[in-house]
């Protein structure tokens, strides 16, 4: 019994310290989006700057193919149209290597770009925290708007995954009046 109790204090104090390992200051609404540059599931560079003119949902999620971050990238998938119709693309930007975002993006058919960060330039440049976990770094979930003119419009901490895309929908309506 003893041992029952000390292996679910050890897994107790494991998934404790998957807690938030840091974050850089948040860019707050009304500053400029670091630029940057990834490469896609494509693995072709993609660079925020080659989207000026357009709304970007730049979203950081955990890990491809988990069940939280599927149903996330399911969401903006099914939302493909509405973000087309109001002049937005959608970024995913992840810890997860080119080839395992192919792997997700060809399994869950998605067509928007998933965005590799193994070294965390980007997710530190825009203050991401990331968490250590039994399987691995990664990173938090948080999404940032930014405008047409690269000003970032909204950032969100994201709770609730099956709402989300329609708050980021919702935020752009409100930002275009």
């Amino acid at each position: 019994m003893l041992r029952r109790s000390l292996w679910i204090v050890l897994i107790a104090g494991i998934l404790t310290a998957a807690s938030i390992v840091g974050r850089a200051a948040t860019l707050e609404p009304g500053a400029t989006a670091p630029n940057f540059t990834l490469p896609s599931q494509e693995d072709t560079p993609v660079s925020l700057s080659d989207y000026k003119g357009k709304w970007v949902v730049l979203y950081f999620y955990p890990k491809d193919m988990s069940p939280g971050c599927t149903v996330e990238a399911h969401n903006f998938q099914r939302d493909q149209a509405k973000y087309d119709s109001v002049n937005a693309v959608i970024l995913g930007v992840s810890l997860d290597s080119v080839e395992h975002h192919k792997t997700f993006c060809t399994k869950d058919n998605l067509s928007f770009k998933l965005l590799a960060d193994p070294d965390h330039k980007v997710i530190d440049a825009y203050g991401v925290p990331t968490m250590f976990t039994p399987i691995g770094k990664l990173a938090q979930r948080d999404t940032f708007l930014i405008s047409p003119q690269g000003k970032i419009v909204k950032f969100w901490t994201v709770k609730d995954i099956k709402a989300h895309s329609d708050e980021v929908l919702a935020a752009i309506a409100t930002e275009k009046k």
